[in-house]
């Protein structure tokens, strides 16, 4: 684990992220990570690579991973146009946006007041060293440039991988480091500049060392013909700002296409390197060597999601080899380089707390051609830090065969790490049921413990035994430790309470809830950093009082919103004193993390210090220290308004009922300075992605609060506030399976009346002219779109569908939150996908699509074949195919382009938008057609230079499709 306090800025504010992942709603909160600048392509600004599944809703979130958006637009594009009618700003007259509609063969930009919000310069990202006495400002770029994304990659077992750098592609970078002293009265003192290499370098991994003395980073330029575009490894005095690099060979290139480097000790580091013996990369044979084979002649039933970027030969084998097998080098601060293990795929490295051992995972052949390399054979083997190998701990076989049901999991040891409150102990689950989350066992789970080097036939020690899944530990001593386990299908979490060090004590069940109930939630145990640079619970001691207690971190839910909370817990009576809340009346509030964590031992509650967040509708968020006993808050940042021209934009969340008597809520937002009664009703967008839920009261519950600061993404839907908008944000759209029912079955009625009763809220409020509402969304919000455009047409009068899937028979092993397959389930798939409905379809929709869509499920081909399903049945409709883009859009030309398009289709079939003719409502209920038409494939230039590819159909003629392929 790095040894670092990490607070990343997102959205204009400073978002963290925990650095242990978890996936229970309990969970405990240390000091965070950057997050990465690029949500829905998941590369962090830091270089590691993240699986994320994308989220599309624009309401904020404060550990949301998000696209990165521009921090100070400039005051002179407000968008005085009333009523959202095009203001003397847009780019194009009425001629030439025809034309575009037919060629489409520019990159455009959108109306000034779009574009100066999404232009302006980012904020930096901020770090805090391990003592919480510095800060780092890491400073950062706007909006990369479409040929960053043009690079070649290699496309390899899941994986991009830029060969050049080798390393992930489409990696962000930092263009600089400041060092701060945090002054004791929250104050910054003045800056010291990282300096020492050369201009124009590009910064990834900044990590400071254990003991906050030192930084070390990578740098690399762009430089085609030569070596400086890979990766080399610096090392900066924190005190100074001087850098240099770590090694004093020229030949020594980081690989980073898994792990990159990590902290040994305070003066040693051990990192990936390129084999030094490495020479070029395998040539693909002219003539292939023989036919390619897949073979299941074992009856093996191997159920898979719809993975991309798979193996596909023996060449993709060796080239998967080639880039990722890298050499590990220990390196010290005084040029002592010792290389450790021989060459191999190694995925991850993880030093023992007292810094005597190292953890070492790597994975190996047979590869596969049918699942990414997460699940190739994986082997774990423990060494010395000074490079002697002990044991090897495990081989795991290849691992197709993971069911698809929710909460199966591989077979084997897995989630082997060492225990945080111990010098070098080991602890690992095992599941009982062979991975399998349909077999009914118990236990299912068992939890091990080993020291590193155990005595002689001295063998595991059963730790606890779980019946639902594994889900993490908090560690704290031999007297303390806090289980999580959980269960998908019941929703079902639990927290346990047990002696690591007692066999006499038995386990006790802390928190039995709900994890979709937010009211009950009692909130997450926070972590304190220990001088070994782990993470522990952190326990607080009150004068003159026995007990054990701990810091209880809460989102505080509650009908009007969220309220957040620090709590005081006493683990053993379950007491607890709420020492701090947020203010409810104008401000969000926030713990974000621990500050008084540095000493052993349990902390005294008059000495707490934290780190707070504030913020509220119109002011951006900012940054605290607060202090016990006085509770005093010291400010330490003072970030300018991201967006001046919206400052005075209005928020509220509002609630209504659907008719099956579901609450509902969303966030709607007012242009600055509208009145209803004066101004009369806007035209309207609805951003919106459902949710699945297993009971109406949870399905009810408001999430969020009224009173957070308005986060705008580069691509959000509340930049049209600035063209006079009417934002319906996040309108809750569950999907509700109660008991046994599956959600899914009953997936267009539930989302058809959660729309219905959106659109007739903002209409009853006079916000909104009910034939000037449109309805968007992205990705598995697109695929919503699409559905209530063919369901419900008579609630919008247009759809902005962006990177969705619309035929689930192309994912019959699963999607989103569907474990059943096409075969179990052929009646729900066929009827959720919109492909089947697309002779429904009568109003103008827009499909955009990144060509190097990399997200399971989402192939580029799903837009491309529901646009000529469309088209072959009159639609008007229109596909944008952005060039090299992936699942969400990175490259300034894209981005813009797509809020061109964007805007475009807002003005002439929402703003303009006059027709009365009523489409009869009752359509969903016929039987869904069916289309066979064949979809031809797009070439588009190699160079992207020109722009996206764009197809139409808005003359609205019939173009009558091939029907001899199938889909």
């Amino acid at each position: 684990m790095n040894d670092r306090m990490l607070v990343h800025k997102v959205y204009h504010r400073l978002s963290l992220l925990s650095l242990t992942p978890h996936t229970l709603p309990l969970k405990p909160v240390q000091f965070p990570s950057v997050l990465s600048p690029a949500s829905i392509r998941a590369r962090p600004l830091n270089g590691t690579v993240r699986s994320l599944r994308t989220t599309a809703v624009m309401a904020t979130s404060r550990l949301r991973n998000l696209v990165p958006v521009n921090a100070v637009a400039s005051e002179d594009g407000s968008g005085g146009a009333s009523n959202g009618s095009v203001s003397s700003t847009a780019a194009t007259t009425a001629l030439e946006d025809e034309e575009d509609s037919t060629l489409g063969v520019r990159y455009r930009l959108p109306p000034q007041e779009i574009k100066d919000i999404v232009d302006a310069p980012p904020l930096p990202a901020l770090s805090f060293s391990p003592h919480r006495d510095k800060i780092l400002f890491l400073k950062r770029r706007s909006l990369p440039p479409l040929a960053e994304l043009a690079r070649p990659e290699e496309k390899l077992a899941g994986v991009r991988i830029d060969g050049k750098c080798n390393t992930r592609t489409r990696m962000s970078f930092y263009t600089g480091i400041g060092i701060h002293q945090l002054l004791p009265d929250g104050t910054l003192g003045p800056e010291i500049e990282v300096h020492g290499f050369p201009d124009g370098a590009k910064i990834n991994f900044v990590t400071w060392s254990p003991d906050g003395r030192h930084l070390a980073f990578t740098i690399r330029f762009d430089e085609e013909e030569s070596t400086s575009s890979k990766l080399k490894v610096w090392v900066a005095q924190v005190e100074t700002g001087i850098a240099r690099p770590l090694f004093k060979s020229d030949e020594i290139f980081l690989n980073a296409v898994f792990d990159n480097f990590v902290w040994v000790n305070d003066s040693s580091l051990l990192v990936c390197t390129i084999p030094l013996s490495r020479g070029d990369p395998p040539k693909k044979p002219w003539v292939p060597f023989g036919p390619k084979i897949q073979s299941n002649e074992q009856k093996s039933i191997i159920q898979v999601r719809t993975f991309q970027d798979l193996l596909k030969d023996e060449y993709d084998e060796d080239l998967f080899d080639y880039y990722a097998t890298t050499q590990l080098v220990l390196a010290s601060l005084d040029g002592t380089v010792k290389e450790i293990a021989p060459p191999a795929v190694y995925t991850s490295m993880d030093p023992s707390p007292d810094h005597k051992y190292l953890l070492i995972s790597s994975i190996h052949r047979p590869y596969s051609f049918t699942v990414p390399c997460g699940r190739f054979p994986k082997k774990v083997d423990l060494w010395t830090a000074d490079g002697k190998f002990i044991r090897e701990l495990c081989d795991l076989p290849l691992a197709e065969d993971i069911p698809i049901a929710f909460n199966s999991v591989r077979r084997g040891m897995r989630s082997i790490n060492w225990r945080a409150d111990k010098p070098s102990t080991l602890y690992w689950v095992e599941t009982q049921d062979e991975g399998d989350a349909k077999v009914d066992v118990s236990p299912r789970d068992i939890i091990y413990t080993q020291p590193a080097e155990p005595l002689e036939d001295e063998g595991p020690t059963i730790l606890h035994k779980l019946d639902l899944r594994y889900g993490g530990i908090s560690w704290s001593d031999d007297s303390l430790a806090l289980v999580y386990e959980s269960w998908y299908k019941t929703r079902r979490t639990r927290t346990w309470v047990i002696s690591p060090g007692s066999n006499d004590v038995s386990p006790r069940i802390l928190f039995d809830r709900s994890f979709e109930d937010v009211y009950s939630d009692p909130g997450s145990p926070m972590l304190r950093r220990t001088p070994a640079g782990t993470y522990v619970l952190a326990k607080v001691k009150k004068e003159n009082e026995e007990g054990t207690y701990v810091l209880l971190n809460g989102n505080g839910a509650t009908p009007e919103g969220n309220i957040p909370f620090l709590d005081l817990f006493d683990i053993n009576t379950g007491n607890k004193e709420r020492i701090w809340k947020s203010d409810k009346e104008k401000y969000y509030e926030t713990v974000v993390a621990l500050m008084s964590d540095e000493k052993e031992g349990d902390l005294p509650i008059d000495h707490l210090k934290i780190l707070t967040s504030k913020e509220s509708k119109t002011e951006n968020t900012q940054y605290y220290i607060l202090r016990w006993p006085e509770k005093k808050a010291f400010q330490i940042t003072n970030f300018p308004h991201p967006y001046p021209q919206l400052a005075s934009l209005q928020k509220e969340m509002v609630k209504y009922q659907r008719k099956d008597g579901v609450q509902l809520t969303a966030t709607l937002y007012l242009p600055p300075g509208y009145d209803p009664s004066r101004d009369g009703p806007l035209p309207c967008l609805v951003w919106s992605y459902p949710g699945e839920f297993k009971s109406k009261e949870a399905a009810g519950q408001v999430r969020g609060s009224p009173n957070e600061f308005a986060g705008i993404g580069p691509t959000s839907a509340l930049l049209w506030l600035a063209r006079r908008f009417a934002i319906l944000s996040g309108p809750t759209i569950p999907i509700i399976g109660e008991g046994d029912d599956e959600a899914n079955d009953r997936y267009v009625e539930q989302l058809v009346a959660s729309a219905e009763a959106a659109v007739e809220e903002v209409v009853r409020r006079g916000v909104a002219h009910p034939n000037k509402i449109a309805v968007g969304g992205h990705s598995y919000g697109a695929f919503m779109t699409a559905n209530l455009l063919a369901h419900a047409p008579h609630l919008f009068s247009c759809g902005i569908a962006r990177s969705g899937a619309y035929n689930r028979t192309l994912t019959p092993f699963g999607f989103q939150n569907e474990d059943r397959t096409l075969w179990e389930a052929t009646s729900t798939y066929v009827k959720m996908s919109p492909f089947m409905s697309a002779n429904k379809i009568k109003k103008p929709i827009l499909l955009i699509h990144g060509e190097e869509d990399s997200n399971s499920g989402t192939l580029t081909m799903q837009s491309d074949r529901f646009f000529n399903a469309l088209k072959g049945h009159g639609a008007l409709c229109r596909l944008v195919i952005l060039p090299y883009e992936s699942h969400g859009y990175a490259s300034r030309e894209s981005i813009m382009h797509v809020l061109w398009e964007t805007d475009r289709w807002l003005q002439k079939y929402c703003v303009s938008h006059t027709s009365t003719v009523n489409v009869d409502p009752d359509a969903s209920k016929d039987n869904p057609g069916t289309v066979s038409t064949d979809s031809e494939s797009k070439a588009i230039a190699a160079s992207g230079g020109s722009g996206p590819e764009v197809s139409n159909t808005e003359h609205e003629g019939f173009d009558s499709l091939p029907r001899s392929l199938l889909w």
